[in-house]
């Protein structure tokens, strides 16, 4: 993915105050962090951080007088009620460096007639290249029958990453709804009731 070009702002108010202050000018709290430096922190356009960071890993471009940072987001805060966006905390990286980051997990395909299947684990927690970082990985279930069960270490990652979850960690297992085994039961009790041969009178 691209780098995502942000033009950030020094900060220079601190507090609940402050923040909300930032807030209403459509901006948003933020702090750069990592590689020993000191935490450098800036206000970020609202609108366009928002939009970017629907980009799951992306790969920012900090704009800070005159120069250029590459950093990701490794913590958003959100308002719980309206959702919208109250700090970030993004970790400064460099081209070439590896980094753990978590990736979602898609499930794709359909498990065996009268299955389903529940996932165990939403996301995996991988290592790769800061400039291509995965957004996510797909998981396919095509005709797994019940009992199936699908762990980390089964899952195909995308190249140059590489599984940090532990790899016996399981993602998604196959089942058959309850309901329907209550109603197997039934249907194998009765049938052998069916065939008990009568008592005498």
């Amino acid at each position: 993915m691209a780098e995502i070009k942000l033009a950030a702002e020094t900060r220079t108010e601190f507090g609940k105050g402050a923040a909300r202050r930032i807030r209403r000018a459509d901006k948003i709290p933020a702090v750069l962090y990592g590689h020993g430096t000191d935490p450098v922190h800036v206000t970020l356009p609202g609108h366009e951080t928002m939009m970017a960071l629907k980009n799951s890993n992306a790969l920012f471009s900090i704009e800070l007088d005159g120069k250029g940072q590459l950093a990701i987001a490794k913590d958003v805060q959100r308002d719980p009620i309206r959702d919208t966006i109250e700090h970030i905390d993004l970790l400064v990286v460099n081209k070439g460096e590896k980094v753990e980051v978590e990736i979602w997990v898609h499930i794709t395909g359909e498990s065996a007639p009268g299955t389903i299947h529940v996932v165990e684990s939403q996301s995996l927690t991988v290592e790769a290249d800061a400039t291509k970082l995965p957004e996510s990985v797909e998981v396919s279930i095509e005709g797994l029958e019940e009992g199936a069960h699908v762990s980390a270490g089964d899952v195909n990652l995308p190249e140059g990453t590489t599984l940090v979850t532990d790899e016996t960690h399981t993602v998604v297992t196959i089942s058959v709804p309850r309901s329907e085994v209550a109603a197997g039961d039934e249907d194998e009790a009765g049938s052998a009731e069916s065939t008990e041969a009568p008592a005498e009178g």
